[in-house]
C-alpha cells in the first residue's frame, strides 16, 4: 500500500508560476545585457515548468511532468547556445550588450 502524498493546491502553484513569469518578462524587457536576458528566459521557462507540474499533479497525469523534462532540455540547449554567442561576442569586445550582436554577422 502506497501512502498518499499531500499535494499543494492548484491556485498557489499557478500564482507562483505567474509571479515567476512576470519577473522573467520584466527582466527580459528591461535589460540590455545578454547574460541577464538569458537568465530571465530561464526564469520564464521555469515558471512554465511549475505550471506543468501543478496541472500534472492536479489532474493525476504524468504528461505534464514529462513535458516539463522536455522544457528543461530545451532550456539547457538555449543556455549552451547563448553562452556560445556571449563567448564569440566577448572575444572582440569587452562589453556584453545586445547592440553588439549586430557585429557578429560580419
Amino acid at each position: 500500500m502506497v501512502p498518499s502524498v499531500p499535494s499543494v493546491p492548484l491556485g498557489p502553484c499557478l500564482g507562483l508560476s505567474a509571479v515567476l513569469f512576470a519577473i522573467g518578462l520584466v527582466g527580459f524587457l528591461g535589460r540590455r545585457n545578454i547574460i541577464l536576458m538569458l537568465v530571465s528566459i530561464e526564469i520564464m521557462l521555469n515558471a512554465v515548468n511549475v505550471s506543468f507540474a501543478a496541472f500534472s499533479s492536479h489532474l493525476q497525469d504524468t504528461r505534464g511532468q514529462i513535458l516539463a523534462l522536455f522544457v528543461i532540455a530545451v532550456a539547457a540547449a538555449e543556455a549552451a547556445i547563448g553562452l556560445g554567442l556571449v563567448l564569440a561576442l566577448s572575444r572582440n569586445r569587452p562589453g556584453v550588450s545586445v547592440a553588439d550582436l549586430t557585429e557578429l554577422k560580419y
